[in-house]
Order: C-alpha cells, then sequence, then structure tokens
C-alpha cells in the first residue's frame, strides 16, 4: 500500500507539511498523499484525537496515517508504530491514537527505535514529523515491515485520553463532550446507536434539548441534539455556535436521557 495521510497542527502558513510530504517522496516518488487536516488547533491532541477517528475508516485497507501533534516532542514521550486489521499509524504516544483504537484490533505496535529509518540518526529536538514520523511512514508504505521499525511495545501500555461514559440508569448517562467541530457544534461521547427506538434529550448546564433529525426542525438560533455524521450525538445551534453560545468545552459534563 502507498497511500498515506497526513494530520496536523502544523497550519499552512509555514512550509512544515510540505516538508513532510518531501521528505516522504524522497523515500517513495510513487506514494499517494492525502492531507486530513493540517488545522489541528496547536497541541490540541483531543481534536486530533477526534479528528483521526472521523476520517480514518474512509479510507483503503493498509493505508498508512501519519497525525502529529506532539507537544511533547524531543522529550521522553514514545514514538510509535501501530498496526491493527485494517490500517497503520504513525504518531507520538500522547493519546492522539486512543479513540481510533477503542475501535480498532491492534495487530502489532513498536516504539520507532530504529534510526536506520528515520531521516537522521541524530533527529531535531522539535521537529520528529520530519525526521522520524515521515520516513518511518514512507519506509512501511514501501514495504518494510513494521516490526524492524523498532522495539516492541505492550498494547496495553499505549497512552489514552479519558473520555469517561457511564450508565446511571436504563434511560440514563453520564457523558462528555470530546470534541467542538469548526461549526461550534458540540459532540458527545454518546454513540448514535444508544438512542435506536427512543425519544432522547440531551440535558447541558441544566437545560435539555430534545433529540430531533435535522437542523431545520427547530427555527434558526434555536439548539437542537442530532445524530451527527460521525456516529455521535451532538448539541447544535441552528446557524448557531454553540461553543459560543453556551460557552462550552471539551470535557465538559452532559446527560443523555431517553423516554420510550
Amino acid at each position: 500500500m502507498q497511500l498515506l495521510t497526513l494530520l496536523s497542527d502544523f497550519g499552512w502558513q509555514d512550509s512544515y507539511v510540505g516538508i513532510l510530504k518531501g521528505v516522504i517522496l524522497g523515500i517513495l516518488p510513487t506514494a499517494t498523499i492525502v492531507d486530513l487536516t493540517h488545522g489541528i488547533p496547536p497541541q490540541d491532541i483531543a481534536v486530533a484525537r477526534f479528528q483521526l477517528l472521523m476520517a480514518y475508516a474512509y479510507f483503503p485497507p493498509g493505508a498508512i496515517h501519519v497525525a502529529i501533534v506532539d507537544p511533547g516532542v524531543g522529550s521522553q514521550r514514545r514514538a510509535i508504530a501501530v498496526q491493527t486489521e485494517n490500517a497503520y499509524f504513525v504518531a507520538p504516544d500522547n493519546g492522539l491514537l486512543s479513540g481510533v483504537l477503542a475501535q480498532q484490533a491492534i495487530v502489532q505496535a513498536v516504539e520507532l527505535t530504529n534510526a536506520d529509518y528515520w531521516r537522521s540518526a541524530s533527529p531535531s529536538t522539535t521537529f520528529h514529523g520530519r525526521d522520524i514520523f515521515a520516513p518511518v511512514a514512507a519506509y512501511l508504505a514501501k514495504g518494510i515491515p513494521i516490526e524492524a521499525l523498532g522495539t516492541p511495545i505492550d498494547p496495553a501500555s499505549l497512552v489514552q485520553l479519558q473520555f469517561p461514559l457511564r450508565q446511571l440508569s436504563r434511560n440514563t448517562y453520564h457523558g462528555c463532550i470530546q470534541a467542538i467541530d469548526h461549526f461550534g457544534n458540540l459532540i458527545t461521547n454518546f454513540p448514535a446507536a444508544f438512542v435506536q427506538g427512543w425519544s432522547w434529550q440531551l440535558q447541558f448546564q441544566q437545560t435539555r434539548y430534545p433529540g430531533q433529525f435535522t437542523y431545520a426542525d427547530v427555527r434558526q438560533g434555536s439548539p437542537i441534539g442530532l445524530i451527527g455524521s460521525h456516529g455521535y450525538l451532538e448539541l447544535a445551534i441552528n446557524r448557531g455556535n454553540a461553543q459560543a453560545i453556551l460557552q462550552a468545552e471539551v470535557g465538559d459534563t452532559i446527560e443523555l436521557q431517553m423516554s420510550d
């Protein structure tokens, strides 16, 4: 497989993204590279986790996903590659992969300790994307087996980002906001499957918001609960920004209430 995706907080103003692609193409000129996004807010691992979780399943089996949001670059945090049933992931071990790996069985995981597959045996302490992650991904795409890239690690030791979800009763769950998108929609960690066959509402900051089907089911400027295209329940405002209006943040508690 010669398909690689890139996700980062690098933006487009600087040449960082272009450099990643140059390193990959220098090793594998025939690579196909797809940009998932480079608009992750700086150092925001939670947003990166969710964006990768939303996107990876739309690519063919065997695709290699390179995700670089790395506030711990140059420290003792591990650089890793993970093979799952359907894909490969190359990233820092900081929780960025925790959403994907909750859905995908891990075949094997390695810490990227073999400098033979780095761009330099003395990598920059501030740009592991260029010196470690991009070249490793290119060599994977070129056919180098994942076990050659470094030291095997126990998948259970990988860093997890926690988004608490618990069932209080047959009809009630406590969860949280796991992501906020570009439109200000508040994406919860309640899977859409929870409400199949139920009427439902979200309670946030002591106010209840009934679940509907489309934004247009409420008047412009009114809040609404929806099943998002990503497969989770969300709290939105028709033609408005729920984050700004409700002063919400990732991690805030939210409740799901269901009825027959």
